[in-house]
């Protein structure tokens, strides 16, 4: 799940080095946490947050293919 929110995050930004992605593994599950360059958020967050709504749905799903629960933040 990293992977894949950093690859899509590093294709959206125009600063792909500074794209950072942690995962933090507790009881309620997984949360990955993606920070960007300040310039860069708004390019994550999308228009009305639909960008940052597809990534968290993908990220759903794949924790569900796994018996899991996953969340994502965006720093």
């Amino acid at each position: 799940m990293k992977d894949l929110v950093e690859y899509i995050a590093k294709a959206i930004v125009n600063a792909p080095d500074d794209v950072v992605v942690t995962e933090e593994t507790g009881d309620e599950g997984t949360t990955l946490k993606l920070q960007v360059a300040d310039d860069d958020k708004g390019r994550v967050i999308g228009k009305q947050g639909r960008v940052a709504q597809a990534m968290r749905t993908l990220i759903r799903v794949l924790a569900a293919k796994q018996g899991t629960r996953a969340t994502l933040e965006i720093l």
